[in-house]
């Protein structure tokens, strides 16, 4: 029911991950990201709580591999889970258990893994990749947002998606994109639409919670210009 990227930036550090799916609301419970720390998507039948646990081990300092490996031998039910792990300095594991529903793959690149169930075909993680790969050199968010396109361009889910999101964090203790289009019949395309208005007030909106008497208004009514 769900394809997604998970992935470190070499170049700037940051951690995201995209992810669409044909339930509702998929971001809200599968995308787990901490700064300066790691990123675990936690999908399939889904257990929020799997990607908590996976960003506590990553801040002790555990891998990728050996918080995969933590998780699969401590999780009750973890034969219905598939997950996808980043770990602070861009080590991925991943895995799916017995109980991944229909197709499913992984495919794994620089610092980044992509994964899915009920996929349309098994090539949709590798065109995620290719894609992510290619816009080497572009800003971060682009990249994961490429990469998700081309997973839907491959086929994505064997039926239709209806939600999407984008979750980036830098060096903030909070996320400087969370966008999710929740219930749509085109999500993707929608998700595209709203970076497009988010991606030029981003720094402006980091700016207001770092030094916010820098920061300029946005021009809506009643604000004062600061």
């Amino acid at each position: 029911m769900t394809f997604s990227l998970t992935a470190r930036c070499p170049e700037t550090g940051m951690f995201g991950i995209v992810i669409s799916s044909s339930s509702p609301a998929v971001a809200a419970r599968c995308v787990h990201v901490r700064a300066k720390v790691g990123a675990v998507a936690s999908q399939n039948i889904t257990d929020p709580g799997l990607g908590q646990i996976g960003l506590d081990l990553l801040a002790r300092g555990l891998g990728a591999t050996e918080v995969r490996d933590a998780l699969v031998a401590s999780t009750r039910f973890i034969a219905y889970r598939q997950l996808a792990i980043v770990d602070g300095t861009g080590g991925v594991a991943s895995y799916s258990g017995s109980g991944t529903l229909g197709i499913h793959a992984t495919c794994i690149g620089e610092q980044a893994v992509a994964t899915g169930n009920l996929l349309a075909n098994d090539q949709v993680p590798a065109a995620m990749i290719a894609a992510y790969q290619a816009g080497s050199g572009s800003p971060f968010a682009d990249r994961l947002l490429a990469a998700l396109a081309a997973g839907l361009d491959q086929g994505g889910e064997a039926g239709p998606v209806h939600s999407a999101g984008l979750y980036v964090v830098r060096e903030m203790s909070w996320p400087i994109a969370d966008l999710r289009v929740d219930w749509s019949d085109r999500p993707i395309a929608a998700l595209d639409e709203l970076w497009a208005v988010y991606k030029p007030q981003l720094e402006d909106y980091v700016r207001r919670a770092r030094q916010p008497t820098d920061a300029p208004g946005f021009g809506v009514a009643g604000e004062s210009g600061t």
